[in-house]
């Protein structure tokens, strides 16, 4: 799903471009990750173990930290919004936007559209780093856009429209930015 935002421009061009793109299935993941929470807070509660208390408390212990890693590591992935702006991209993951990345269109010397990413090109889903590749945000297969950096690296997100998110760049890198002005200033 592809949005655009903001106030229109003369040129008719929005000042903002924000997509987001969805994987339901880490819910699927989330959910199993709350279960075998509940299966250690149900150990711990119910089990007379009669292995002794060391046992009962790695297996209690294990269980749930097991559950918070796979319930939060997935929940972090289960969407990310995409935000273009006139100074910067600015990738967020999950419901409280934790990883973050923002990366200044400065630092951009190219953009492409990339129409299939899947999660075995970057070896799974989430906030992905191959140095054959660069850096990758991984919510689904499908569509992407990658931005060549200055330094030589890429990064590369999955985001519905995101043919339309790399004419966003591509348009904002070939104009300067404009200066900030300064109110009181003539």
């Amino acid at each position: 799903m592809r949005q655009e935002s903001g106030q229109s421009r003369t040129d008719g061009r929005p000042t903002v471009w924000t997509g987001r793109a969805t994987n339901r299935f880490q819910w699927v993941a989330a959910v199993a990750g709350a279960a075998c929470m509940a299966l250690g807070i149900t150990i711990a509660v119910e089990s007379p173990w009669a292995s002794g208390i060391p046992a009962l408390v790695m297996a209690v212990v294990g269980c749930v930290a097991a559950g918070l890693l796979v319930l939060f590591g997935t929940l972090a992935f289960v969407h990310v919004e995409v935000r273009v702006d006139d100074r910067a991209m600015e990738v967020r993951c999950g419901h409280i936007g934790v990883p973050r990345r923002t990366i200044l269109l400065t630092e951009v010397v190219g953009a492409d559209y990339a129409p299939r990413v899947t999660p075995r090109h970057w070896g799974g889903w989430g906030y992905r780093w191959r140095p054959d590749r660069g850096t990758a945000v991984v919510v689904r297969r499908g569509e992407g856009l990658v931005l060549r950096l200055a330094d030589g690296r890429s990064f590369t997100v999955t985001v519905d429209g995101a043919a339309s998110a790399v004419d966003s760049i591509r348009a904002r890198l070939r104009r300067p930015a404009q200066p900030p002005t300064s109110a009181g200033t003539a």
